[in-house]
């Protein structure tokens, strides 16, 4: 017979299986099974790695910076440029050098618009948006196929990333926000 503990550690792995298919059923499962277990949340979150970004709201003449990724499983959709914030780093660096790496541009880097925190199905994404303008630079794209600075009005006629979707209210107040000054 097997001891809760030993049950415990075999149900995490299968948790890992089950995770790609059905993450929000896998977790539900996993809690609901050890409702007493004290660290069952440690457990999952370390299980479920969380990546902590920062996105850039570029404005420019009441519109906003738009890339759209060139790479990887999220090829071809839309997306707020940005990227992880590094061991160290303050989110505003983190921006700063993403951009310089991205985009091959200075910015300045203002307050924070939004923030999102979404469950992509390998990992959990925690994002923070803030605005910003261009200090110095082209904005040249090194690493994304397609660019459009968008109006208010336009934010919906792109295909976004999921997580990045939440933000556009925020952004299109930021916008409005920008072309009354």
């Amino acid at each position: 017979i097997l001891k809760e503990e030993q049950l415990f550690y075999i149900v995490i792995v299968v948790f890992h299986i089950v995770l790609f298919f059905c993450r929000e059923t896998a977790v539900l499962f996993i809690i609901q099974l050890f409702p007493n277990k004290n660290n069952i949340k440690t457990e999952i979150s370390e299980i479920m790695r969380t990546v902590n970004v920062v996105a850039a709201a570029i404005v420019k003449d009441g519109k906003v910076f738009a890339t759209q990724r060139g790479y990887g499983k999220y090829r071809d959709f839309w997306e707020f440029p940005g990227g992880k914030i590094e061991a160290g780093e303050t989110p505003a660096d983190a921006l700063r050098r993403e951009i310089r790496e991205e985009l091959d541009t200075e910015i300045s880097v203002g307050g924070q618009i939004g923030s999102v925190e979404y469950d992509y199905p390998d990992f959990h994404l925690s994002m923070r948006c803030f605005a910003a303008a261009v200090e110095r630079g082209e904005l040249l794209l090194k690493e994304h196929e397609a660019a459009r600075w968008l109006g208010p009005d336009e934010l919906e006629t792109v295909e976004w990333l999921p997580a990045d979707l939440s933000l556009l209210p925020a952004v299109a107040a930021e916008l409005r926000k920008s072309e009354g000054k």
